[in-house]
């Protein structure tokens, strides 16, 4: 079918439904603003609030790699055609996303293979912003690890543990990439001896960082890429508001995407606290 062909229908679609959308209006709103009284179900079983985990994408993004990595083109636009479309271009590993297994092996799961029941998750978060304050190479260390769990206990099975070193309030500054004159970045990540801690003392299926990367900034050889990502586990990148969340006792959500073959994508994650 040709493209005014197709905007014809839609045009006429939209004016012969547009009586029952008026007529629908009010029952909908009011069903709307029930809901919004009473709160999900989830929300009513012990979660007073939801906070936004995500970054905004846009086009100047920062990168691992420095350069843009989303662009988007409108193919269709209101005023002419009567609905709106944009074509985007994206790097899988840009934003706040995750990183399916197969980023760092050969044969691993696809974002699309990551059972669904890994991207709900009790949220561990591990504060080190005092020290990156001061450092911008700390890393999150066994004993890191160790302290958390003697404060809050276990890490509970299928956990998400993150890293809140504070990273995501310089999201539009240049120290988030923190780029040296050798190219060399600087920012938090985890160890890669707190990574194989998690993996053999723990049943947590996922990490979590406010930085570019998994590892911190100046690696060479991507260490906890390499042993968290090839246990069928996975990870999340460029994560914010960690600070409004609790330690212990929150739930992930992670909107991960279903793309066939996909080594991740940007996500849309909250937490219910």
């Amino acid at each position: 079918m040709c493209d005014v062909c197709v905007m014809n229908a839609v045009k006429d679609k939209m004016l012969s439904r547009r009586d029952l959308f008026r007529t629908a209006t009010a029952g909908a709103a009011m069903a709307v603003v029930g809901s919004a009284m009473t709160g999900t179900e989830a929300l009513a079983s012990g979660h007073n609030k939801v906070v936004d985990m995500t970054h905004e994408l846009h086009e100047k993004f920062p990168t691992y790699f420095g350069e843009q990595q989303f662009s988007k083109n409108q193919k269709f636009n209101f005023k002419e055609h009567h609905f709106n479309l944009f074509e985007y271009t994206v790097n899988e590993h840009t934003g706040t996303h995750v990183d399916a297994p197969l980023h760092f092996s050969a044969d691993g799961k696809s974002v699309a293979e990551i059972p669904v029941s890994n991207l709900i998750a009790p949220l561990c978060v591990i504060d080190i912003a005092a020290r990156a304050a001061g450092d911008a190479d700390t890393l999150v260390t066994p004993d890191d690890v160790k302290a958390w769990m003697s404060k809050h206990g276990d890490i509970p099975a299928n956990a998400c543990v993150a890293m809140h070193s504070g990273w995501s309030a310089h999201v539009n500054t240049d120290k988030f990439r923190g780029a040296d004159a050798d190219k060399k970045q600087h920012y938090p990540g985890f160890h890669v001896e707190a990574a194989k801690m998690l993996i053999e003392e723990t049943g947590a299926t996922s990490i979590a960082v406010d930085t570019l990367s998994l590892d911190h900034g100046i690696s060479a050889d991507f260490a906890t890429h390499y042993a968290w990502l090839p246990t069928g586990r996975f990870g999340i990148e460029n994560m914010t508001n960690l600070d409004k969340v609790p330690a212990k006792g929150a739930t992930l959500i992670v909107g991960a995407p279903k793309h066939r073959g996909g080594t991740g994508g940007p996500a849309r994650i909250f937490a219910m606290v």
